[in-house]
């Protein structure tokens, strides 16, 4: 319409859908232009024509589902920011909760490991605490180095956010990689450390291993990390030496 944008489509892993009052939206609107034809939109849940389809169960319990558009009109003052500016706005705020998912994955770590270093030093075997086997000292210990390392670069990202330093962007694909990468393992290796005790339904190390594994995912996978601080490496100035 001439006064209006209307959309059409489907757009699946939405978060928080039928819990939020507001959407953005990111659609094209010039197709001819192709990602500089990407427009962003704020929808209120009655807009006429937008309609949460699905409620999509995942493996670990999170608000997620189906946005359906069909005809759905949206006015001119809908738009956020300029026509054809979506897809910037998309990785501006990537940028950011990159670190967000970073700093999350740090704090499911560091449970992993609190609980992995308690259950250690209560569970005994041939005398002792398992925690004094060298074995599982050597998991504590890289695990909680790994910890560190990931908690730095997630502090390191935001703290370029913040200040608007030029490689926020790497940054945060860094922290966002090592430190989901990173969760996983320390994760894992506390569950190993627990035992059968830990693969228990209900067990908070059952929980741990749930939660973690969907952080390597959203808000971009581990591989697209990659590819991002990879090609930021074609850009850097090469030191002469």
């Amino acid at each position: 319409r001439d006064d209006a944008y209307r959309l059409n489509g489907t757009k699946r892993f939405v978060s928080n859908a039928g819990i939020a009052h507001h959407y953005i939206v990111f659609a094209s609107t010039q197709p001819e232009k192709k990602a500089k034809g990407i427009s962003a939109f704020v929808l209120g849940t009655d807009t006429p024509g937008l309609r949460v389809s699905e409620h999509t169960e995942l493996l670990s319990p999170h608000p997620i589902g189906v946005v359906e558009f069909a005809d759905c009109v949206a006015p001119p003052d809908a738009l956020l920011g300029a026509e054809g500016r979506g897809l910037e706005i998309a990785f501006a705020t990537l940028d950011l909760l990159r670190c967000t998912v970073g700093a999350a994955a740090v704090g499911l770590a560091e449970r992993a490991l609190e609980e992995a270093v308690r259950y250690s030093q209560a569970r005994r075997q041939f005398g002792r605490p398992i925690a004094e086997f060298q074995g599982v000292e050597f998991k504590l210990a890289d695990m909680k180095t790994e910890l560190e390392a990931a908690r730095l670069l997630v502090y390191q990202a935001a703290w370029a956010h913040d200040v608007g330093e030029g490689q926020s962007k790497v940054k945060a694909s860094m922290a966002k990689y090592y430190a989901t990468e990173a969760a996983q393992r320390i994760v894992d290796q506390a569950l190993q450390i627990h035992g059968g005790n830990g693969l228990v339904a209900g067990h908070i190390m059952e929980r741990l291993y749930r939660d973690v594994r969907a952080l390597r995912i959203y808000e971009g996978t581990s591989e697209i990390q990659k590819i991002i601080i990879a090609r930021s490496l074609r850009t850097e100035p090469v030191r002469k030496v």
